[in-house]
């Protein structure tokens, strides 16, 4: 089994749209409902569908790595992205920034390298 896409919710597909291709996801298919993007590294795809009403909570936490991502955020900040948090290391081995998406998703820009998988605590 491998993961092929996560889709997210979205009040408004094309202000979505124009904030995913802001990050670098490159627009594959578009509809009124619903567009998929292509990540620019691997295989997995990323969709945002149109709803009524957003979730309750706190919403949905989505992670894109990035090989060079201090590089990634200083570039997407002069874009005039947003961030919350800007790339700090954490105690679980990864380096991470936190934004959030127009709909309020949580975007995380992380680098874990080898610890992605295989942390000192892996069972």
């Amino acid at each position: 089994m491998n993961l092929n896409q996560i889709t997210v919710p979205t009040l408004d597909i094309q202000m979505s749209i124009n904030f995913y291709e802001t990050l670098g996801l490159k627009l594959i298919v578009k509809s009124p409902h619903y567009a998929r993007f292509e990540c620019p590294d691997g295989d997995a795809t990323f969709s945002i569908h149109l709803v009524d009403e957003l979730p309750k909570g706190e919403g949905i936490y989505v992670y894109f790595e990035c090989k060079n991502l201090d590089a990634e955020v200083e570039k997407l900040a002069k874009k005039g992205i947003a961030f919350d948090e800007l790339p700090n290391d954490k105690t679980w081995l990864w380096r991470e920034a936190r934004l959030k998406d127009l709909d309020n998703n949580q975007i995380i820009l992380f680098f874990a390298g080898d610890n992605r998988k295989n942390p000192p605590w892996r069972i």
